[in-house]
């Protein structure tokens, strides 16, 4: 009798299709459990979104009212799991990510627990059918074919289905789903047909959801910069709607325009078509093309975040995109 073996060695990592073994199991649930604990959740969020790479006992203090006595204990469990290191300097110990331990830290708080807390999220009926594909998209192919002599039409009808087809993965509002996909499209047409050297500068901002920090920045830029430079946003895994906390502050920003704002999938026509790319909290998820400018911003996520939370993540947003704007146009 043939037996496949579900349960891989127990020093070793899983092989494909079979589950971890007792040792490994046994050391991830430790971790889990270390982490079970809202307070020391936020203290690791606080830590990792922390500009300065670290954050004192001091400062994770302000988090919750308890003593600065509970706060180290929680540190303690953190650290005796490896996902933390401190270094005491005088009368304060400095806790931050353990390099080891930072991709898995990254994972955690920009994309099981955005999607762990994300009542938000549009639910339509399972069996409502999507738009005809071939008859709409086609249709709308042929007619940005026409805006765009410049590209061939076999190039601006797969830019359509590749970009109807991302969106439909996220998106569960179907009835606006051709709707999307021409400003989808056009944005990414756009991008194909950009001259750099005749052109304002461009940049794309991205993070996980591309509901929150990069909407919000996008926005931003738009505003201050009056179109003297073009805003992209996108995610490296969109949700299929802006956060509503970050909607409302979008609506402040941009009146009813914000109600155009869309949470989009990262393309490489994006990133070929910037001249810097700002990512936030996504890890290395950009292509890396030569002539593009890369930098990365550690803000807070929306996601986790309570109203006055996102409106201090959008006081920091809004700091460095003034410092961008203003360097882009010197």
């Amino acid at each position: 009798m043939n037996v496949t073996r579900t349960i891989a060695d127990d020093t070793g990592s899983p092989a494909g299709g079979h589950a971890i073994g007792r040792e490994t199991a046994s050391a991830v649930a430790a971790t889990l459990k270390a982490l079970s604990d809202p307070l020391r959740l936020r203290m690791l969020s606080a830590i990792a979104s922390d500009p300065r790479g670290e954050s004192c006992v001091c400062d994770l203090a302000e988090l919750a009212d308890v003593s600065q006595p509970t706060v180290s204990h929680h540190l303690k469990v953190l650290k005796d799991v490896d996902v933390l290191t401190s270094e005491r300097r005088g009368t304060w110990v400095w806790y931050r990510i353990n390099p080891t331990r930072r991709t898995a830290v990254t994972a955690l708080l920009d994309s099981f627990a955005p999607a762990s807390v994300a009542p938000w999220s549009v639910d339509d009926e399972d069996d409502r059918r999507r738009p005809d594909f071939d008859a709409r998209v086609t249709r709308l192919a042929e007619e940005l074919a026409a805006e765009v002599p410049e590209l061939e039409a076999d190039v601006v009808l797969t830019t359509v289905r590749e970009s109807y087809t991302a969106l439909a993965r996220n998106t569960r509002v179907t009835s606006s789903l051709v709707p999307l996909t021409e400003r989808f499209a056009r944005q990414r047409l756009a991008d194909l047909t950009r001259d750099r050297d005749a052109s304002v500068p461009q940049v794309l901002f991205v993070c996980v959801a591309n509901a929150g920090r990069s909407q919000l920045a996008a926005a931003l830029v738009d505003k201050l910069a009056a179109g003297k430079v073009v805003a992209r946003s996108a995610g490296s895994a969109p949700a299929d709607v802006v956060h509503p906390h970050v909607r409302s502050i979008l609506a402040e920003i941009e009146g009813d325009a914000a109600a155009e704002r869309f949470p989009k999938p990262l393309t490489d026509d994006a990133v070929r078509a910037s001249d810097v790319v700002i990512t936030m909290g996504c890890g290395d998820v950009c292509p890396v093309i030569p002539g593009v400018r890369y930098d990365d911003w550690a803000v807070g996520d929306p996601a986790l975040a309570s109203r006055e939370g996102v409106e201090a993540i959008s006081d920091d947003i809004a700091r460095r995109v003034r410092v961008l704007v203003d360097d882009l146009l010197s």
